[in-house]
């Protein structure tokens, strides 16, 4: 059986997340997995670096399948971009080892979450930022993300109340910078809650509002989810690079 490793990107806004639900191809994971199966004559299951919540964008995901056809990856590719719709792209397929895991073999994920901080209009980039026209103090949020860098316990940020898991993170890298109108909130880690970056952000442009101090950060960490900021829209994530 040969594993197929596929890199692509996607506009999440109609979709029901990254996760198929009861073989609903109304998720990624689905569409993928119902066009594959037409495509080579079998049941493929796709696994993918990540989970993305409904509406929430890639720019770079990751996913593999094992098949049994013997169709060339270029065929394979060639076949996916006909087929699936304008608003998923496929960059490569190419055949990996066998042992190679989309989501095991991961070592850091890269999100962006993008906010138009504006009253002036947003019309062409309106379904990739979250338009918040109330000013924001994009260096009181950059105080507040050096805290965060380093591994911490983010229970706080975790939308699932499920306590199986770790809630231990490690983040690598965390900027927060204005582009003119829009405010750019970059974050590399080794792993993701669920619901972690929306929170994140949240919690970042609860200090930009001046409504929580840029160090009171470490205090949440470990901290109940009450504590920590709302969770953003899902509109301004948008998942930029896995590396492995």
């Amino acid at each position: 059986m040969r594993n197929l490793r596929l890199d692509l990107c996607y506009d999440g806004t109609r979709y029901s997340g990254w996760q198929r639900l009861g073989g609903a191809e109304s998720t990624l994971q689905g569409k993928l997995e119902g066009t594959l199966s037409r495509i080579l004559g079998e049941e493929i299951a796709v696994s993918g670096s990540g989970r993305t919540d409904a509406g929430v964008h890639a720019l770079g995901q990751v996913a593999n399948f094992h098949c049994h056809s013997q169709m060339p990856p270029e065929e394979i590719l060639t076949q996916l971009r006909r087929y699936l719709p304008e608003d998923i792209g496929i960059y490569s397929c190419r055949e990996v080892p066998d042992r190679f895991h989309a989501r095991l073999n991961a070592r850091t994920k890269t999100y962006r979450y993008r906010i138009w901080n504006s009253e002036a209009p947003c019309v062409f980039q309106r379904r990739y930022v979250t338009i918040f026209p109330t000013p924001l103090d994009e260096k009181a949020m950059a105080r507040a993300a050096a805290h965060f860098l380093g591994e911490h316990d983010f229970s706080a940020f975790c939308l699932n109340k499920g306590k199986k898991r770790s809630t231990l993170r490690r983040i690598d890298r965390l900027s927060v910078e204005r582009l003119g109108e829009e405010i750019r909130i970059t974050v590399t880690g080794d792993g993701f809650l669920y619901g972690m970056v929306r929170i994140l952000a949240g919690t970042l442009m609860e200090v930009g509002l001046g409504r929580r101090d840029p160090d009171s950060i470490p205090s949440l960490f470990g901290a109940k989810r009450a504590l920590a900021g709302p969770l953003a829209p899902a509109s301004g994530l948008c998942l930029m690079e896995v590396t492995y």
